[in-house]
């Protein structure tokens, strides 16, 4: 306070409240300008993109609005600092500031403008006719990000005067002891690396582990996040992940289907060898049945009946349309059954049940003659 009362006595008069008044007119101005950008220039544009459905530049007006609209207020603190009549803070001090902020800026842009890539990348991939795994790209864009702070902060440490070498080589002498400190972090982030290079998963499928099972939602330097069917989100390190035998159900081309079907013992030779032919037939027939193996046998005797084995695979391999094929099939070999007048095996238990029951019956009717 005692700079600032000697420097207003410097400039005293007139004059000196004239300059504080053009400074404090241009900062406004300045403020003025960023509202209009904000309200008409950057809607407007942001309007004619989504009107166009040029994605692409949307998102990069998203990108650059913040920045662009601290840059303006910058510039209005440089010119109007110009002006206000002070002596404080020194030029030196000004333009490290200045230089600062502008480098933080700029690197506030790369980074928000990184985030684009996630939606860039995977259409130069499909264009390009390129298979690139989902999770691949989520995940070294969060290295860009990371590098991309990296970079701006070694920058600004170096306007400051900060010997940036100096801190790396220190960081080199007490390496072992980060290192020790950081080993879970850092098996963490080999064990993403893991992960993404091997693939034996991406985001959306359906993975079980011998610690969790569910859908992957996203992959970061340190855990995979894993949706659970009863939809709690699970974080598991990558160290722990990459360790674990992944059995990944999203991978499966086909999804196996086998079950007996019992056959009631009275029906006769040619009629079980149509039921199984039909069966076999209307399996071959089905279109989300995988043609590959179909087998319908008559399998073994039971103290029930006959027993046919049917053994193929389903095309659908989501717990869904697994079970809404299972129950198509199993509505057509009833009605295949229905055709052919041929009863399913009923357990001998419940003709054992029955007779008992008629017994109790009729010492029931005895009892009340």
């Amino acid at each position: 306070m005692q700079e600032v009362s000697e420097s207003l006595h410097q400039f005293d008069g007139i004059e000196a409240w004239i300059k504080l008044g053009i400074s404090i007119g241009i900062f406004l101005i300045f403020l003025l300008l960023r509202k209009v950008f904000t309200t008409y220039i950057f809607k407007f544009f942001l309007r004619v993109a989504k009107k166009r459905k040029v994605e692409i530049a949307a998102n990069l007006m998203l990108a650059i609005e913040q920045p662009v609209r601290w840059l303006i207020v910058l510039i209005g603190m440089i010119i109007s600092l110009h002006y206000l009549p002070l002596d404080f803070p020194s030029a030196e001090f000004k333009k490290h500031i200045y230089r600062s902020f502008f480098v933080f800026l700029l690197f506030w842009t790369v980074f928000n403008i990184s985030s684009i890539l996630t939606i860039l990348f995977p259409k130069l991939v499909s264009k390009f006719g390129l298979e690139v795994d989902q999770i691949v790209m989520p995940f070294f864009t969060k290295i860009i990000k990371l590098i991309i702070i990296a970079f701006g902060a070694s920058i600004i440490a170096e306007e400051w005067g900060f010997n940036v070498d100096g801190f790396v080589a220190g960081l080199g002498l007490g390496g072992l002891a980060f290192a020790l400190a950081a080993k879970d972090t850092v098996s963490n982030f080999f064990g993403g690396i893991v992960i993404v290079t091997e693939k034996p998963f991406t985001i959306g499928d359906w993975i079980k582990t011998p610690s969790v099972e569910g859908t992957i939602e996203d992959i970061t330097f340190r855990s995979t996040k894993v949706r659970t069917f009863a939809q709690a989100l699970v974080t598991v390190p990558n160290a722990n992940l990459s360790n674990e035998p992944i059995i990944n159900w999203s991978k499966m081309g086909k999804r196996q289907i086998a079950f007996h079907l019992g056959i009631n013992f009275t029906t006769p030779k040619d009629k079980l060898e149509n039921v199984i032919k039909r069966i076999e037939d209307m399996l071959i027939d089905h279109p989300e049945i995988h043609p590959e193996t179909i087998l319908v046998k008559f399998d073994e005797f039971s103290h029930t009946g006959f027993n046919l084995y049917l053994y193929f695979f389903s095309n659908a391999t989501d717990f869904g349309g697994y079970l809404s094929l299972k129950e198509d099939v199993n509505f057509q070999i009833m009605e295949i059954l229905e055709k052919e007048d041929v009863q399913i095996a009923i357990p001998s238990q419940a003709f054992i049940l029955q007779k008992e029951s008629l017994a109790d019956m009729n010492d029931f009717e005895s009892m009340r003659d």
